[in-house]
């Protein structure tokens, strides 16, 4: 969190950086895993890529061009059009200078003139009006083709990051998630338009112009071409000096943005602590940095623009002065003049696209570089070779020597030996990291274990097909997540197909009918953003449902009851006993009250299993379950 300061304060900190360079850096580099492949390069210093990261690049690119490759006649299309518009574009001065020097000047009648004047014009006409013709039609198909390739590839990396492994999604964070989905996506469909059409078109606007006019004169053609250089050197300063100072305002915008976004979120904890004036503070402060962030921008662009004005006024004099000086000695004529000074204008446009596509293009391939590097990583868990389809009954779950560690150095489970029946109910219970719920992740296949099998049924959960393992599956988690939508809708979210009846009959056996009822629209109300219009008892009690309803085979509840209070608590336990009939159950309960009935309570502590037994005989041991349950009896005053 930064400091509270002044604008003028974080302005001078932008200044401080600016000069150093700091800006030329990605505005998304905080949040890119992938650091080593961005070659963000509007700035125009190209960084260093290794001979792994160029092996990389060319991969991702014939990936690129392949899925390009099924719109191939869009594509031949899309060129034909620019092609055919930067012709008839390249053409039209010379229309004015037939009609200036062998109509208007011309020898001839005045009938003759006239004639040839019509004509002229009409076929000019016919070119401005195909060229606009053809425009319109290339920008419909170049539209058309960025959404073509748009949903493609964003359906393809929301596929994709929906079944990558949770570790490299936590890496990759929310932001970088979701930039991948809509600025990446969107930048990356601008590569074809900035590696090929536009730069490709640019050229051979610059050709035909540069042989037209020297056809036309070459005098005044080396006159009108001394105006590239200058004009591009411009071109790369606007580049240089200018984006550097927009992605730091970008960068600046994120962070008042998100800072809003945790005030709204934490409202209650801003309140609490009287902390409105603090955000009020940063919020303006950061808006009026920016503003003036923004203003020194603006007088950047005002001097180069000013100089880009004055180089074309001062070129439109001296080809009128030179065009008129040849023209005294007969070595111009009138329509030469004109027409130069047509060419002189639209020779800019060109070198403006090529310019800004050198710029452009690397940060295309950055953006590709990030998108196919997700799609082409490997999904979690993939099916192996042979993995069968799982039985729909639970016989047994075994554990044998089972070891894990989330990396290579800390193992977090060791040595994890557990038998449980079909249909019997397992309570995990320890201190706080002591590992129960890295278990019941193991049990979901969230994650596999490194030394050892969890076997079903005296098979591999590896063995499985991960689908149909996951569809005998149910989780109730302590961290409720519900989804902005309709109570009906949460409910039927593990089974879509559900009734309302089916709907009712579960929310009943969760005891959440009760207060559904009593919401404004009932099962049909709209519960906010995580059930935010919901207490913690009621959407624990909706998750609950939820799990009933897709009738799992293999139910785990992890701190289910938590939320709930003494009266919640104690309605779910009456139902208890039917929720978890014919289900192999694992629970995670703080509260030890709720897993007297367990068939199975096993004690964990670092990882491993210190006790196991019923309730009573853990009791009866005197062990860690024991002073547990007599630390809870003394906090609570009975069990």
């Amino acid at each position: 969190m930064k400091p509270a300061n002044t604008s003028k304060t974080r302005f001078r900190e932008f200044l401080e950086k600016f000069r150093k360079g700091e800006y030329k850096q990605s505005s998304n580099d905080d949040e890119k895993p992938d650091e080593a492949l961005d070659d963000d390069s509007d700035n125009g210093q190209k960084k260093k890529l290794t001979p792994e990261q160029k092996a990389k690049r060319r991969g991702y690119l014939r990936l690129y061009i392949r899925r390009l490759w099924i719109h191939w006649k869009l594509v031949a299309l899309l060129i034909f059009f620019a092609l055919a518009v930067a012709c008839l574009d390249m053409i039209q001065p010379l229309f004015m200078r037939h009609i200036i020097d062998n109509v208007l000047l011309g020898d001839g009648s005045r009938a003759e003139k006239l004639r040839g004047l019509h004509l002229a014009a009409g076929i000019y006409v016919g070119v401005v009006v195909g060229s606009q013709v053809l425009g319109v039609l290339r920008s419909w198909y170049q539209h058309l083709l960025n959404v073509r390739v748009i949903l493609t590839l964003r359906r393809a990396l929301f596929e994709k990051l929906l079944r990558l492994p949770l570790q490299k999604l936590s890496d990759m964070k929310t932001g970088g998630i979701i930039s991948r989905l809509t600025d990446d996506i969107n930048t990356t469909t601008g590569l074809l338009q900035m590696a090929v059409i536009s730069p490709g078109v640019a050229i051979v606007r610059l050709l035909i112009a540069v042989i037209i006019l020297f056809v036309m004169n070459w005098k005044l053609a080396i006159t009108a071409l001394l105006i590239i250089p200058p004009i591009m050197l411009i071109s790369f300063l606007a580049i240089r000096r200018i984006r550097p100072i927009y992605r730091a305002i970008r960068k600046e915008v994120s962070y008042v943005d998100g800072r809003v976004g945790e005030a709204f979120q934490g409202i209650r904890a801003v309140r609490a602590f009287l902390g409105e004036r603090r955000e009020e503070h940063e919020y303006t402060v950061g808006h009026h940095a920016i503003t003036r962030m923004k203003m020194f921008a603006r007088r950047r662009e005002i001097i180069l623009w000013s100089s880009w004005g004055f180089l074309m006024a001062l070129i439109s004099v001296v080809i009128t002065w030179a065009g008129g000086y040849w023209n005294i000695y007969e070595a111009a004529s009138i329509g030469d003049i004109t027409a130069f000074h047509f060419y002189t204008f639209l020779l800019l446009n060109p070198v403006w696209r090529i310019v800004e596509s050198l710029s452009e293009l690397q940060r295309s391939m950055a953006s590709m570089e990030r998108v196919f590097e997700v799609l082409e990583s490997p999904v979690d868990k993939p099916d192996k070779d042979g993995a069968v389809v799982v039985e729909p009954t639970v016989q047994e779950i075994k554990f044998e020597n089972v070891w894990f560690a989330y990396d290579d150095d800390n193992h977090v489970i060791k040595n994890f030996d557990l038998t449980v029946p079909g249909g019997s109910v397992v309570a995990l219970v320890g201190r706080s990291g002591a590992g129960k719920t890295t278990i019941t992740d193991l049990v979901a296949r969230f994650y596999d274990p490194t030394q050892g099998q969890i076997t079903l049924n005296g098979r591999d959960l590896r063995d499985y097909q991960l689908a149909s393992f996951r569809d005998l599956l149910g989780i109730v988690q302590q961290e409720v997540f519900l989804f902005d939508g309709t109570v009906r809708e949460n409910i039927a979210y593990a089974k879509r197909d559900a009734t309302l009846e089916q709907v009712q009959e579960v929310a009943r056996r969760a005891n959440a009918d009760e207060f559904i009822v009593d919401l404004p629209d009932g099962y049909d109300s709209i519960i906010g953003e995580r059930g935010v219009k919901l207490s913690g008892g009621q959407r624990q009690r909706l998750s609950i449902a939820r799990a009933l309803l897709a009738d799992p085979r293999i139910l785990v509840l992890d701190e289910a009851t938590s939320n709930l209070d003494t009266e919640s608590e104690q309605l779910i336990q009456k139902s208890m006993t039917e929720l978890l009939k014919d289900r192999t159950t694992f629970i995670i309960a703080h509260r030890l009250s709720t897993i007297t009935h367990a068939d199975q309570i096993v004690v964990i502590d670092e990882g491993e299993i210190v006790e196991i037994g019923t309730h009573q005989n853990l009791v009866d041991k005197n062990g860690l379950y024991a002073e547990m349950v007599r630390r809870q009896h003394d906090a609570v005053g009975t069990l």
